[in-house]
């Protein structure tokens, strides 16, 4: 796997990879380098088509704090252009991890700051532990939530979004939970566990199935069910029904046999 200065990645043979925050003595905290680096390696792990599953995860107490104070301070003394083309560089961030075609598991310990929320609001599947707490800390330093706003909006909601937008409250794990920003709750220590269970879960799935999943999820929300719609979800699952992966599922199933995506041990 490539060589990075902030974050590490790796690839197991089950087609399980890690993407991992590695800045533990500054929490974490991300600069334009790390948005680099997490740019750059999402397109690499995006176009290996052995990567099953995703997961997100860091070093040290804290998941992350949020944006790195040094590199604010020098974005405050630079132009508009310049902060335009940096805020470019954390939306395109936030779009790659979001429109990852493999499942992904965010792992939150500790603190999960301003853009880390982004992070998590972008993957599929979001875990936390009990001690873990949420800010959405930005109008404290006379900022906003501006390119994490659209993902922490739609997992959290407008109301929740009005909420914490404004008052930039910091929130514990089981709040999150309520929110639906998190999905399941452990405790200290329990992620890697927890993450191994959704993992045996996403890889006992087709695939195919998975990335084909999630293109339908993008194309269809917030979508009008009208006969556009309709013909589109229709070509769809016609599609899929006569690819490989979806022959192989319905035959497998019709002769009671394990199918060909699940490894023998």
């Amino acid at each position: 796997m490539q060589n990075y200065k902030t974050i590490t990645t790796s690839l197991n043979a089950a087609g399980v990879a890690e993407l991992v925050l590695n800045r533990a003595e500054v929490h974490n905290a991300f600069d334009d380098s790390m948005i680099g680096e997490l740019i750059h390696a999402l397109k690499n792990l995006a176009a290996n088509p052995a990567v099953r599953v995703l997961l997100l995860k860091s070093t040290g107490k804290n998941f992350s704090a949020g944006a790195d104070l040094n590199w604010m301070r020098s974005m405050a003394e630079k132009n508009y252009q310049q902060n335009l083309e940096d805020a470019g560089q954390l939306a395109e961030l936030m779009r790659q991890l979001d429109c990852f075609p493999a499942p992904t598991i965010a792992l939150v310990q500790g603190a999960a700051f301003g853009g880390a929320l982004g992070l998590v609001s972008c993957c599929d599947i979001a875990l936390a532990e009990q001690g873990a707490s949420f800010c959405l800390s930005e109008v404290k330093i006379g900022l906003i939530p501006a390119v994490i706003s659209p993902y922490v909006m739609r997992a959290i909601g407008e109301r929740a979004s009005r909420r914490y937008f404004l008052t930039a409250e910091r929130f514990d794990a089981d709040t999150a939970l309520n929110l639906g920003l998190v999905h399941q709750l452990v405790e200290a220590g329990g992620l890697a566990d927890a993450a191994e269970h959704f993992v045996g879960i996403l890889l006992n799935n087709s695939p195919a199935a998975l990335r084909c999943a999630k293109e339908l999820m993008a194309a269809v929300n917030h979508q009008p069910i009208n006969q556009q719609l309709i013909d589109s979800t229709s070509a769809r699952i016609a599609a899929i029904r006569v690819s490989a992966e979806g022959q192989e599922g319905l035959t497998s199933f019709l002769q009671k046999r394990t199918p060909a995506w699940i490894r023998s041990e």
